[in-house]
């Protein structure tokens, strides 16, 4: 199990998550942040500090955004288990699903 980012998340530029994630697991998207779900090791430290209430423990989406998780997983086909978020910086991309959203805020 694994710590996920929801559509919450989609255009919102707050990064306190990847701040306090002590494992640095939280990459930067394009439009969202994506949790690396073989690095996360479930500490929960994100989960409170996401101003938008975006993250949840995979168990806990709730079924209209359980589709997140295969969204998150799914970002990482290409880029790997880099090793931290730190290393690889903003990609500048986001999985399909995400980029075909309309824009979620108006700070897109």
């Amino acid at each position: 199990m694994t710590y996920v980012i929801a559509l919450p998340c989609v255009d919102v530029t707050d990064k306190a998550c990847m701040e306090e994630c002590p494992l640095d697991c939280i990459y930067e998207g394009k439009r969202m942040l994506y949790i690396q779900p073989n690095e996360c090791t479930d500490c929960g430290a994100c989960e409170p500090v996401c101003p938008v209430e975006a993250i949840y423990f995979e168990d806990d989406m709730p079924e209209e955004w359980r589709h997140f998780t295969d969204v998150n997983a799914e970002f990482f086909t290409t880029l790997g288990d880099p090793g931290g978020s730190a290393k690889v910086g903003p990609t500048g991309r986001d999985h399909p699903f995400v980029s075909a959203l309309p824009p979620q805020s108006d700070s897109a």
